[in-house]
């Protein structure tokens, strides 16, 4: 991928919160990272994510990957 390019990952990391009465700071605290690098996670900043933090994430929010992440836009093949 062309380093202009976007990413079209999106992380439903709002809704997740919302559902289980969770803040940004509780959850930061529970997984173990800094408000500010979950910020850019759920500002969709980030350009990339661990594999660990994604557990982390899984773990405390009570979901799997599928729940925290979704692949929006057309693939095009070529």
């Amino acid at each position: 991928m062309p380093p202009e390019e976007q990413h079209r990952v999106v992380l439903h990391l709002d809704a997740l919160l919302a559902e289980r009465g969770l803040t940004l700071t509780e959850l930061a605290d529970r997984v173990g990272l800094t408000l500010a690098n979950l910020s850019i996670l759920k500002n969709g900043r980030a350009k990339a994510i661990r594999f660990s933090t994604l557990t982390a994430l899984c773990d405390v929010l009570a979901c799997q990957p599928g729940d925290l992440l979704e692949v929006t836009g057309r693939l095009t093949r070529r």
